[in-house]
């Protein structure tokens, strides 16, 4: 259902504005990445769905995070490990994704980062002893 839409707006997007290779063939870096990951296959890692990103041209916040909360929490915490400490997420049904996600993904990433930030403290301080 969201390809479709996604699909159907794009589409829309190309009669009125008669520009169909511009949005097809981006000039940014950051869209031409999404449409090589989208082109390699529909799932990059463990929740990244790539569809979403082809379907439109790799344009805006078009990569898709799926599965269940767990596994949606474990793909946001591959990027915390990778050093990145803010998150933009949304989803294609706006109120209801953000419902869902705060109610079962963000409590699972908060209680993991508390836990890995209280490892990483708790080694440092063993470092500093002795």
């Amino acid at each position: 259902r969201t390809l479709g839409a996604i699909r159907e707006r794009r589409e829309a997007a190309f009669a009125r504005h008669h520009r169909r290779g511009a949005l097809e063939n981006p000039e940014n870096t950051g869209s031409q990445r999404l449409i090589a990951i989208a082109e390699a296959g529909e799932r990059y890692d463990r929740a990244l769905w790539t569809p979403t990103a082809a379907a439109t041209g790799g344009a805006g916040n078009s990569n898709a995070l799926v599965g269940t909360p767990e596994t949606v929490a474990g793909a946001l915490l591959d990027y915390y490990d990778l050093g990145v400490d803010v998150l933009s997420a949304r989803g294609y049904d706006l109120l209801g994704d953000a419902i869902d996600f705060g109610r079962h993904v963000i409590p699972i990433v908060r209680e993991e980062v508390a836990r890995r930030d209280a490892e990483r403290a708790a080694r440092g301080a063993l470092a500093g002893v002795g």
